[in-house]
């Protein structure tokens, strides 16, 4: 993921990385999910 990544496939990278546990602990995965939850609110801005 870089500056240039679309909000649509970092939600998908995030959400993988949620799903497998790909995370370092807990902290870690909210702030993934926090994460993806803001990239969905910015695409239903647009």
């Amino acid at each position: 993921m870089n500056e240039n990544t679309p909000i649509s496939a970092a939600i998908k990278q995030l959400e993988e990385r949620i799903a497998n546990n790909q995370v370092k602990d807990a902290v870690h995965k909210i702030k993934f999910m926090t994460a993806r939850d803001v990239l969905k609110e910015l695409l239903q801005e647009r």
